[in-house]
């Protein structure tokens, strides 16, 4: 990994828990593969412990590597990290999607809730006028019986799916892989796509950034949307149509919480920076600061797994690798 992660990945407590689970130095760091003090420590390595920064397992790396078993990885994806040597060889791979998961979550809930009490205009009009009227009571904004939409059960689709289960929402799913019954014991109503954007007060991007997603969210299913509805993506700018949504958010007919875009950053000129009806904020969703402890946690508990000889929690799938983020 990068070294600069391994304090915020593994503090103190989290690296005496490692420690006492596994045989390794705590000063070492390998970022290439090919250097020879790492190819050293991966020709005697059983496991390693990965994440932001790490070098591909490459082909020549695992032949170097005759008693590699397990891979975990305190980060998310691992789609680019093992290649197919590693999957056909039966590596474990475990990652820290799954707790990278919570603060998008989090993150798309509270946004949901929000957009719900209107705050985008509300927030203008009293930024503008500098005063309100005590007990007024605005009649457009609520979250009582709104209709919300989630794109995709993914992990972080799911852990949404579960934070809403407390509110008086009606919850509809859109996911491909998804059966009626599955989505009914997620909480959800199970829609095709363009019915869910027409019928949704809020809709939530949660799917992976595949080719096939590319503008899942495009100018047809943006223009199907009903005025006022609440665009929340926390997921890869990609999948939204920027130019499309852009011109829906000049317009004011739609209003967005935007975590991620396409391209990232956007450029300066960028009107979406300064529109009344835009959240705009900097890929912050996922794991900062004191949120990369728990990624660091989650693969200190598989390594303890992993040495009881238990399954572990978070196991990557090869199977569905394909249609994951």
């Amino acid at each position: 990994m990068s070294p600069e992660f391994l304090p915020q990945l593994f503090p103190e407590p989290l690296m005496q828990r490692l420690a006492a689970a596994l045989d390794f130095d705590p000063e070492f760091i390998a970022r290439d593969f090919s250097d020879p003090a790492a190819k050293a420590a991966l020709n005697e390595a059983e496991v390693v412990i990965s994440s932001w920064g790490v070098p591909m397992l490459t082909d020549e790396a695992l032949a170097g590597a005759p008693k590699l078993k397990a891979v975990l990885h305190a980060a998310g994806t691992v789609k680019w990290m093992i290649g197919k040597a590693g999957w056909e060889r039966g590596l474990v791979v475990s990652s820290s999607s799954g707790a990278n998961a919570l603060p998008v979550a989090e993150y798309t809930l509270a946004s949901i809730l929000l957009a719900g009490k209107g705050i985008f205009q509300l927030r203008e009009d009293f930024r503008k006028e500098r005063t309100f009227t005590l007990g007024y009571i605005h009649p457009e904004v609520g979250n009582f019986g709104r209709t919300i939409g989630i794109v995709s059960a993914s992990k972080i689709g799911r852990r949404v799916l579960e934070l809403l289960r407390p509110f008086d929402f009606t919850v509809l799913l859109h996911d491909p892989y998804v059966d009626e019954a599955e989505a009914a014991a997620l909480g959800a109503e199970l829609v095709g796509i363009d019915e869910l954007v027409a019928r949704a007060d809020v809709v939530s991007v949660h799917a992976p950034d595949l080719p096939e997603t590319e503008h899942l969210i495009n100018a047809e299913r943006l223009a199907l949307m009903r005025n006022g509805t609440v665009v929340v993506n926390t997921s890869r700018g990609r999948l939204v149509d920027t130019d499309a949504l852009t011109d829906e958010l000049l317009n004011g007919r739609l209003s967005a919480v935007i975590d991620v875009t396409h391209p990232e950053p956007l450029p300066a000129h960028s009107p979406l920076y300064d529109l009344p009806n835009v959240f705009l904020t900097p890929h912050v969703a996922g794991s900062h600061g004191n949120e990369l402890s728990r990624m660091g946690l989650f693969m200190v508990e598989e390594a303890e797994r992993y040495v009881a000889g238990e399954p572990l929690l978070h196991r990557v799938d090869p199977e569905t690798l394909g249609r994951q983020a």
